[in-house]
């Protein structure tokens, strides 16, 4: 088992998400988050004073999946979330040690 998290653009989070359900994966955790990398923020304009913006907001989403599906999750995470822009994001893959559903006890694979 793995997760894998991607830092996406906001608007991008509803073809993410079609993109996941097209492949069989039907849970995803999304967060609200502010960052930045090599974007390094832009500036803005508010009431005629200009003023630097350093954290962009950013969605970040979580997706529980077996270790076999990993390639198919990153493909479509990749092909939904791209532009093309600087700032598209990120993914990273980590291994998940145990999941177990609450409601029901089921434990790994099982509880996905």
């Amino acid at each position: 088992m793995k997760i894998v998290m991607a830092i996406i653009k906001p608007f991008k989070l509803e073809e993410v998400r079609d993109a996941l359900t097209s492949i069989g994966v039907h849970g995803l955790t999304v967060t609200e988050v502010k960052g930045y990398g090599r974007q390094k923020g832009h500036t803005e304009i508010y009431r005629g004073a200009e003023y630097a913006v350093s954290f962009l907001p950013k969605l970040k989403i979580e997706v529980a999946v077996a270790a076999d599906l990993v390639p198919q999750v990153i493909d479509a995470i990749t092909t939904a979330a791209k532009t093309g822009q600087i700032g598209d994001g990120k993914i990273f893959v980590s291994p998940i040690e145990q999941a177990v559903r609450i409601r029901t006890g089921e434990r790994d694979g099982d509880a996905l």
